[in-house]
């Protein structure tokens, strides 16, 4: 694997990151600006980044998921509120089952840790749509078949809710909502290439968040003067940041092989990379948010400080697929040759 960038990696990382600036919400308050957020999802759309997974015509993806992650971790790190995440995980999804790519999302289980297996033609437990827009009618479910196989379903969504993460949305899709088979079927080794592509996503988001984080916070350090001098220039917050860095540095390195390895190594190797990457990130994210809110000082625990926002998308990016808890324990499993679900 060559970690350096392609020249086309290199320039969607510069769009990707430009754009993001350019119309992510940057405070609190812009959170609320609706001609803001339909330039940001347009420009997206535009941009063909909702398509990264789509059929090339080959059966193969347009984009490797080296390339979604990269797309990912940039609206991480500006707290983009737009949906991506959902919508390609969905799009990745139906090529895997050779179908035409809907306007829809995929339905997660109560604790999100995987896609919601329904059994049956309505749901039995409330499932959770996540990151979609908010005209998005259907969520994606999976209905169990023979073989280790799932075959695709609908179930109608209805209604809007940002949810605790302010900049991606969270709807819960109630007992008895009905389940339309739509057809086709994914295997267990596509199921897990797809497990492998959340997982890398997640992971790249929560890198952005850190690296967004840390920028906000350092730039804070430098102007917030006590005694006179700015608190960047203490000791004690010099080491604060510069464990979180490492921590940034790590993830990064991490969350960068899982990508990659989605598309370039087998499923079960994919999931693993995506294990290791997600156990790493989600830990490192939480400390690095933390960190920032304890460098803001009292200021960090206001709603107006931005840094709440970026520890609100960390910790459902950690959430998302299985937190570091889960994916370690899933790994310990394997390791011993305990068999496991995967999420």
């Amino acid at each position: 694997m060559d970690t350096r960038d392609s020249p086309e990696q290199a320039e969607l990382r510069r769009s990707a990151r430009q754009l993001a600036r350019e119309l992510g919400p940057g405070t609190v308050a812009a959170l609320d600006d609706e001609a803001r957020q339909t330039r940001l999802a347009a420009a997206v759309r535009d941009a063909g980044w909702l398509e990264l997974r789509d059929d090339a015509g080959d059966g193969q993806p347009v984009g490797g998921g080296a390339e979604a992650a990269i797309v990912a971790e940039a609206l991480g790190e500006a707290v983009a509120d737009t949906p991506f995440t959902g919508p390609v995980l969905a799009r990745d999804l139906l090529r895997r089952k050779g179908a035409p790519s809907l306007d829809a999302a995929v339905a997660f289980s109560a604790d999100l840790t995987g896609a919601a297996i329904v059994e049956g033609s309505a749901t039995t437990e409330p499932v959770h749509m996540l990151d979609a827009a908010a005209d998005v009618t259907s969520a994606i479910v999976l209905v169990p078949a023979s073989g280790g196989f799932f075959r695709l379903g609908q179930v109608p969504v209805v209604g809007a809710a940002r949810g605790s993460d302010l900049t991606r949305a969270v709807r819960t899709i109630p007992i008895g909502a009905p389940v339309e088979t739509i057809g086709g079927a994914i295997g267990p080794d596509g199921l897990a290439a797809w497990t492998a592509l959340g997982l890398a996503l997640t992971s790249a988001d929560l890198v952005g968040v850190m690296r967004g984080v840390l920028d906000v916070t350092v730039a804070y350090a430098a102007e917030r003067k006590q005694y006179g001098v700015a608190v960047g220039s203490f000791q004690a917050v010099q080491h604060l940041l510069a464990e979180a860095r490492c921590l940034l540095e790590g993830s990064a390195s991490a969350a960068l092989y899982a990508g990659w390895a989605v598309d370039h190594a087998s499923p079960a190797d994919a999931v693993a990379a995506g294990r290791v990457a997600k156990a790493y990130c989600a830990r490192a994210a939480r400390t690095a948010c933390e960190t920032a809110v304890q460098v803001h000082g009292g200021i960090g625990n206001t709603w107006e400080c931005v840094v709440h926002v970026y520890l609100r998308r960390a910790l459902l990016s950690a959430q998302w697929f299985g937190d570091d808890a889960a994916q370690l324990g899933a790994l310990q499993a394997e390791r011993l040759g305990v068999t496991v679900g995967l999420p």
